[in-house]
């Protein structure tokens, strides 16, 4: 199986990494006021749909049922073996684009202190991907507007990742 997810699938799936919980519970975290929605909010609606995606490919399973609190009942999801394996694939990659830095790092870094895992080997490959980013646009014209922007988000990333790292 492919792991190659939607950012809100990957959000969706670490949090069921951290524990089984109901796609009521995983849509209040995707919340804009959420501890993964800061990062990454989705609506309830892409919520349900994201775990469905993660259900279809073994990622996530129905575990357990309980009552819901206006009735009916409600269906509990825990993350397998082959979705936290993915996960643990995807949390210790750089990501590769510099316009994917600001919403997947700061989603896999997110999703790193909620599965209870380290980032620092991640962010180390993440500071030479970067870095080898900065020197490439450092060598662009000074007059081009996207080589300045890319030029200066490259090291503005590179500032933060150094921070990360201490």
């Amino acid at each position: 199986m492919r792991d190659d997810l939607l950012l809100g699938e990957w959000a969706c799936l670490g949090i069921l990494c951290q524990g089984p919980a109901h796609g009521f519970a995983v849509a209040a975290r995707l919340k804009p006021d959420g501890d993964v929605g800061r990062v990454w909010s989705m609506s309830r609606a892409l919520t349900y749909r994201a775990l469905e995606q993660l259900a279809r490919r073994g990622y996530v399973q129905a575990t357990a049922e309980e009552r819901g609190i206006a009735g009916g009942t409600r269906t509990v999801l825990s993350a397998t073996r082959s979705g936290r394996a993915a996960m643990r694939r995807w949390l210790g990659a750089p990501v590769p684009h510099l316009r994917d830095l600001r919403s997947e790092l700061l989603l896999k870094l997110v999703l790193c202190d909620v599965c209870a895992v380290n980032p620092r080997p991640m962010l180390l490959q993440q500071h030479d991907h970067v870095a080898s980013m900065v020197a490439a646009f450092d060598a662009a014209p000074a007059d081009d507007a996207v080589a300045l922007w890319r030029r200066e988000s490259s090291r503005a990333a590179l500032r933060v990742i150094e921070q990360l790292l201490g």
